[in-house]
């Protein structure tokens, strides 16, 4: 056994380099650079400006991978802070990302969809939902018409789609039905970017042949796979052992499948009822009228976010900064007219409600002008391993800010509370359907449409579709909205405990700030200052 003395030596001489995996490191700075070597590795590496997701580039990835987290487990945390400790736990659960995906899901070779690569509008999170290729083109960031800055930055992205999408042909092995039959939509909405981007600029150009191009080789791609899913005769979900290995060891959820469907089912049925009782308190009220013209959405969604916004510095439930309000002003959208989806039935019958679940934007303008402070944090984790915080927070916002009285001028608004619960709770079941029993989507998207109240979610529509699918290609995220929620409030709960009379709500959500976008177990760890043991368990080998 080395001396410490000559330990020491050793470790100051090779600072800075590559640890191997035998060499014992206790500096948070080993980490930090492991971490920096990590994001490269993660990625495919880029051939002929494509990304390569072969079978042989995969199987070099994922012979490789074990090295790496035997660097990682050499680091040893002993006298760590609580926030440096969790900082090693999500680099271990994005290795373990990475590792799952070689092992179980392998969207390279099972998931038409993860080719998509252009995207026309701006996701809620701070990383696209769900599993893509590296390197997508976001179309959203551009203004129109498009300068010739844009064009040149836009073209490389787009050319590689249609080699992108031969690479896909050969890399496509899988047998995964519901996978393939799903992916049509949103291979179709490439093609509808596509063609939008060809209005007003002139397709014979050098710029709109290359736009073309990606096109026809997106409508090209997309037949080929609807030709191929009708071949396809395997279950697309993952299995119940796999699912409880993914939520342990990547989502950092320290529950179990049949523990998630408990917490999902009890919601659910919570949200029936009490929506229930709310109608009934409510029967003499008018209905809530929605919205049915440009000049009254013009009216009313701005003036939301402001009585919104100033309810919530009245009652100190949030410390409100300067940006937050143009952070949701810039998110009110433009009134739609003919048939509703799901949240524009809520949308328009109280501007306010979905105000609460926009905490997304405010996570996401954070981002942009107080980055976290650790470089792991700031990074952004990788498969969406922060949806339990954004989208729990999110969803949890909800019924807290019905609790804390936002809404006690409207009774009729609390009921839309509880639709929407209630749509969260019976989604996250299709979801587990769709992984533990391995149920068709079909099955899963019947299931939601069923318990969602009002006949709001249609069938026909296109939300329980995209949403279905989504769960079906990232396990764990339908469920984060309930389960994250759940999490946020133990938290809640557990700081009101500690402090007593002196908590206050906008410094407990200071705190959950400050702990940035990882998982909600992770941040009543930090936020309270105490590993609990149901995430003790969790983290344990």
């Amino acid at each position: 056994m080395l001396r410490p003395a000559l330990l020491l030596v050793l470790l100051s001489a090779t600072a800075g380099l590559a640890q191997s995996p035998s060499t014992p490191v206790s500096r948070y700075g080993a980490l930090t650079t492991l971490f920096a070597e990590w994001r490269p590795f993660q990625a495919p590496r880029v051939v002929a400006g494509v990304p390569d997701y072969t079978a042989s580039a995969m199987a070099r990835q994922r012979a490789a991978l074990p090295r790496w987290q035997a660097r990682l487990r050499a680091i040893d945390t002993t006298g760590w802070t609580i926030a440096q400790q969790i900082d090693w736990h999500v680099v271990r659960a994005e290795m373990a990302g990475l590792e799952f995906d070689h092992r179980v899901l392998r969207p390279w070779a099972e998931n038409p969809a993860f080719y998509v690569s252009v995207f026309a509008d701006q996701s809620d999170q701070p990383r696209r939902e769900g599993p893509f290729v590296e390197g997508s083109v976001e179309l959203w960031k551009y203004a129109r018409p498009l300068s010739s800055a844009a064009m040149q930055e836009i073209t490389p992205g787009l050319a590689r789609v249609a080699p992108l999408f031969q690479q896909a042909r050969r890399n496509l092995v899988g047998n995964r039905r519901d996978l393939w039959r799903y992916s049509s939509n949103a291979l179709g909405e490439q093609i509808d970017a596509l063609q939008g981007l060809l209005t007003g600029i002139d397709s014979t150009a050098r710029f709109g042949t290359t736009v073309r191009e990606a096109r026809d080789a997106t409508r090209q791609f997309a037949a080929w796979v609807a030709e191929r899913a009708a071949t396809k005769t395997g279950p697309s979900g993952i299995g119940e052992a796999n699912y409880d290995w993914y939520l342990k060891h990547v989502q950092l959820v320290p529950l179990t499948y049949a523990q998630v469907k408990a917490q999902l089912e009890r919601e659910l049925a919570r949200s029936h009822a009490f929506l229930a009782l709310e109608e009934q308190r409510n029967a003499a009220l008018p209905e809530l009228v929605p919205v049915a013209s440009d000049s009254e959405h013009a009216a009313r969604f701005p003036a939301a976010v402001t009585r919104y916004f100033a309810w919530l510095k009245a009652q100190q439930v949030l410390d409100v900064r300067d940006w937050m309000v143009p952070a949701l002003q810039a998110r009110v959208g433009r009134f739609r007219a003919g048939p509703r989806e799901f949240f524009t039935e809520v949308d328009y019958r109280d501007p306010m409600v979905m105000r609460t679940h926009g905490y997304h934007w405010i996570d996401m303008e954070r981002i942009a002008r107080e980055p976290h402070a650790s470089p792991i944090r700031s990074a952004i984790l990788l498969y969406n391993i922060f949806d339990t915080r954004t989208e729990g927070l999110a969803t949890g916002w909800e019924e807290m800010m019905l609790q804390a009285g936002m809404f006690d001028a409207s009774p009729r608004s609390r009921e839309l509370i509880y639709v929407l619960l209630a749509q969260r709770a019976a989604r996250a079941l299709g979801e587990l359907m769709m992984h533990g029993d391995r149920a068709p989507v079909t099955d899963a998207a019947a299931f939601a449409v069923a318990n969602t109240p009002r006949g709001w979610l249609k069938s026909g529509g296109g939300l329980v579709w995209f949403e279905q699918h989504l769960y079906l290609q990232q396990p764990g995220y339908g469920i984060s909205y309930v389960i994250g929620k759940i999490d946020l409030e133990h938290t809640l709960r557990r700081r009101r405990q500690q402090l007593g009379p002196a908590f206050r709500m906008d410094q407990f959500m200071n705190a959950v700030e400050a702990s940035g976008l990882i998982p909600a177990s992770l941040v009543r760890w930090e936020v309270t200052g105490e590993l609990p043991a149901d995430v003790r368990r969790m983290l344990s080998q």
